[in-house]
Order: structure tokens, then C-alpha cells, then sequence
């Protein structure tokens, strides 16, 4: 697992973070991990699984045609 290493935080955002993370019952560390998992993957955000099961849904179902299976014609470079 990757290690980010934050440095110059101004000392009334790390008391605020202690303060955060006492309150939620979590070491500054884990209260940081949490801060940064919601911020960059909100639980609100767009599933591409869900989304494509909607569109399914939404639409029905696709009728798919059989692939040509002939022999394309070979190129000609000249």
C-alpha cells in the first residue's frame, strides 16, 4: 500500500484533525485516510456497472445481428 508523506500543515488544521478524529474515535491517521477516500471516491459517484444496468433497463434489450463472417477484401497500397 502506497505512504503519502503531508508536510507544512498549518498547526490549527492538524489540532482540528486530533480534534475530528477523537470525536469520530479514530487515530489522526485513519481519520486523514478517511477525509481523503471520501474526497477523491464520494459515495455518490457514478458506477459504470449500475450505470450500464440502468441503461439496460431503461432502453431494453439490444438485438444483436450475427458478424459477418466473409473474408475482407486485402489492401491495395499504390
Amino acid at each position: 500500500m502506497a505512504a503519502v508523506t503531508i508536510r507544512n500543515i498549518p498547526e490549527e488544521t492538524h489540532r482540528a484533525l486530533k480534534q475530528r478524529a477523537a470525536s469520530h474515535g479514530n487515530s489522526t491517521e485513519a481519520e486523514i485516510r478517511i477525509i481523503i477516500e471520501e474526497a477523491v471516491r464520494p459515495a455518490s459517484r457514478l458506477k459504470l456497472g449500475t450505470f450500464l444496468t440502468e441503461l439496460g433497463r431503461k432502453n431494453g434489450p439490444l438485438e444483436l445481428q450475427p458478424r459477418d463472417q466473409s473474408p475482407g477484401e486485402p489492401a491495395e497500397f499504390e
